[in-house]
């Protein structure tokens, strides 16, 4: 097995990640005018390393993943991967940390709901469009 994280098969998403592998940082690589970050997660099937580019949700050194998929019906693939393995490299500009994910309810899913919808206001937009509470994740 290849300790080489997978580029995602959707060309956009691949580009972007290109784009920060190639430049060392995340800064300068965003989405409708707001920053994000690269997370590494651990595919729960194969146990390959897959790079997964999501908007920059981040408050006191801890970081948001939000399993949006732009308000799909379904969980994007990636939250399948970290419900499976927690442990997570967060790249933030050219700072590089492994944290561990958990997700969350209740009274803290909504602050960090909150706070992603600031980040990105479309999150708000995408639940509308769907039956299921968008998961969040919080990377501590």
């Amino acid at each position: 097995m290849s300790n080489q994280p997978e580029l995602s098969p959707t060309d956009w998403v691949r580009e972007q990640t290109e784009r920060i592998i190639e430049n060392g940082t995340t800064d300068g690589v965003e989405i409708l005018d707001r920053p994000i970050v690269l997370f590494t997660t651990t595919g729960a099937k194969t146990g390959k390393k897959r790079y997964v580019p999501l908007m920059k949700v981040e408050e006191a050194g801890k970081y948001a993943m939000v399993a949006s998929k732009g308000g799909d019906p379904k969980h994007p693939s990636w939250y399948h991967n970290v419900k499976a393995h927690p442990q997570i490299t967060v790249q933030d500009g050219d700072k590089i940390a492994e944290l561990t994910a958990r997700e969350l309810e209740g009274a803290e899913r909504e602050h960090w709901w909150k706070l992603a919808v600031e980040a990105y206001p479309p999150y708000a937009e995408y639940q509308t469009k769907t039956d299921r509470l968008i998961p969040v994740f919080v990377l501590e």
